[in-house]
């Protein structure tokens, strides 16, 4: 520990050590010793005696003038470092040269420390001592670690792997969480109030300003986007850049060509809208990309491709239809609807152009515009109709029953375009949202089979259960439920365990609802595996010990009885002076 004041020609311990041992006088040898080492302030030494005198020894009084040098050199370096002397770094490189071979001695260590974090290039023999040394290493400074990082990859990825883990255990946690709400969802919190979450603050303040570092970052989230497809890689690809953004680092989001693009979608993120203006900012970015700059698509693709984009960007695009049925206008005629189809094409393209590294943007099947959406919206027509044949009075009523069945367009494009997929499952949560039973049975159906079974994804179902609960009371019938479980999620419980989970959760919130003996059939169903994971088994075990206490809690008492006495309104004949016009 001592070894560094050797170097520095200050006598140590085994210098003390080595004078006892050979001199003749000790008390002499030791106040010789104390004269060369203590403090060179000659008046000083005839104050000694009154710390004497009132007991205070020595170490303590060293100690406290040792700490109070110490806290003034510190704040001393950080001033000399915030000045503007041209020499300012060189007095610090002068002052590490001096105070280094001390690192080791923990009084001495947080100068060292000091001067290190506010030295913008440290010399390159110190960074390798301290990368060197573990107990070193883990208490210097992140502007120090920056510098260790930007040329030690795999260094810089050891410290970053947890973080991006941690980030998608929190996001996936809270696509399952009990609380099944269409107020409270996975998209409900704010971009900014997104971007204060733990692991997205300590990747900023790991990146700092430096870009070497925050291309490091994407990399490595590229790199885990092509190896699980996880798009939520892709949420905080795009919630790093604002990050950065809030803070003003201009040195990284100059140089992000994806910058104000991102910055416009997070704004239409924020609404949850994207409206005419931004609609054309951000077509303005894509139809400026240059030749020759291709790549910057696969970051672009890749920002369109997190969740919270392509959910405000088919919100729009339901919306969009739903003003273009107003006017009796085609899709094909709306140039803000075919600017979001193409930013929802270019993001679910995102792994494919990554994988392949043909930056290229893929083109939208015109079928999805002139035979799709049309097909949807003459599902939305035959609700329509059928919602408004039941206003009529019963005269002018015909026999119209509510469709069973769906257009073959709008299956087959289900099933085989993934734009037209996602489009079609946010219209199933739509129709939800307004709590149309005849509509959702009719459709749930045809959801067993979409595109890639996205609608067995989580955030489909964490979506769809959520907006289920408006429908609670409908799970007193049975039609409704069959259409729900037997129809729908009962399909893919047994091979998709996410998708047993998802409808444990939706139970659990209903269980009250759904009639005894349908309740009871869909526990033997539902009772997992022996290989299943524990979430499973104790969402499970949570919904039969909530049907046990309702089995033991006391039946509700009846309605009292009406206190109408039979007695009825009596009419008091008005008089002249009676005004008879209700005011």
């Amino acid at each position: 520990m001592f070894a560094g004041l050797s170097e520095l020609g200050i006598s140590n311990g085994e210098d003390l050590k080595e004078t006892l041992t050979n001199c003749t006088e000790p008390l002499k040898a030791i106040d010789q010793f104390q004269m060369e080492n203590g403090i060179l302030l000659p008046t000083l030494q005839s104050a000694l005696p009154f710390l004497d005198l009132h007991g205070t020894p020595r170490l303590e009084f060293h100690q406290s003038v040792f700490d109070e040098l110490r806290d003034k050199l510190m704040e001393r370096v950080a001033t000399i470092a915030e000045g503007k002397d041209e020499d300012r770094y060189s007095k610090l490189e002068e002052l590490l040269e001096k105070s280094f071979p001390l690192v080791k001695m923990p009084s001495i260590q947080p100068v060292v420390m000091q001067v290190l974090k506010h030295l913008p290039k440290v010399p390159e023999k110190k960074l390798k001592q301290v990368m060197a040394d573990k107990e070193l290493y883990k208490v210097c400074a992140v502007e120090v670690k920056r510098q260790i990082w930007q040329d030690n990859q795999a260094l810089f990825g050891d410290e970053v792997s947890p973080l991006l883990k941690q980030y998608i255990v929190e996001k996936e946690a809270a696509l399952f969480s009990s609380d099944l709400s269409i107020l409270h969802n996975f998209f409900s919190p704010s971009p900014k109030t997104r971007r204060q979450g733990e692991v997205v603050l300590k990747l900023t303040q790991m990146i700092g300003k430096n870009v070497k570092l925050y291309d490091m970052v994407l990399q490595f989230l590229r790199t885990l986007f092509l190896r699980t497809r996880n798009v939520h890689y892709c949420t905080l690809r795009a919630e790093l850049l604002m990050s950065l953004h809030d803070l003003d680092i201009s040195e990284i989001c100059l140089v992000d060509p994806c910058h104000k693009f991102t910055w416009c979608l997070d704004a239409c993120i924020r609404e949850k809208f994207v409206d005419a203006k931004r609609a054309r900012e951000l077509q303005g970015f894509l139809d400026g990309v240059k030749k020759g700059q291709e790549q910057v698509l696969g970051d672009l693709s890749m920002i369109l491709c997190d969740p919270f984009a392509s959910n405000t960007l088919v919100l729009s695009t339901v919306r969009n239809l739903q003003e273009l049925l107003s006017q009796d206008a085609l899709p094909r005629d709306s140039p803000d609807l075919l600017l979001l189809l193409r930013m929802l094409c270019l993001g679910q393209g995102a792994w494919d152009m990554i994988d392949s590294q043909v930056f290229k943007e893929p083109r939208l099947e015109l079928e999805v515009v002139t035979r799709f959406l049309p097909a949807m919206m003459s599902i939305v027509v035959d609700d329509y109709t059928f919602t408004v044949e039941q206003k009529l009075p019963s005269e002018e009523k015909t026999s119209i029953t509510y469709p069973t069945t769906l257009p073959d367009t709008f299956t087959k494009y289900l099933q085989e375009n993934r734009v037209a997929c996602e489009m079609g499952l946010y219209y199933v949560l739509h129709i939800a949202k307004q709590r149309n039973k005849n509509a959702l049975q009719r459709l749930l159906p045809a959801l067993v089979e979409t595109h890639n079974d996205t609608a067995f994804g989580d955030i489909f179902l964490h979506l769809l259960t959520g907006h289920l609960t408006l429908l609670s009371d409908e799970f007193g019938a049975e039609e409704f439920c069959a259409a729900v479980f037997d129809t729908f999620l009962l399909t893919s419980c047994s091979s998709k365990e996410n998708v047993h989970r998802h409808t444990l959760r939706l139970l659990n919130h209903l269980c009250l609802k759904v009639q005894p003996s349908v309740m009871e059939t869909l526990v033997k169903t539902l009772e997992p595996p022996k290989q299943c994971s524990e979430p499973v088994k104790e969402l499970y075990t949570q919904l039969t010990e909530k049907l046990e206490a309702q089995k033991k809690s006391p039946p509700e008492p009846e309605e009292p009885p009406s206190l109408d006495l039979g007695l009825h309104p009596i009419t008091v004949p008005t008089t002249p002076a009676t005004p008879t016009t209700p005011l």
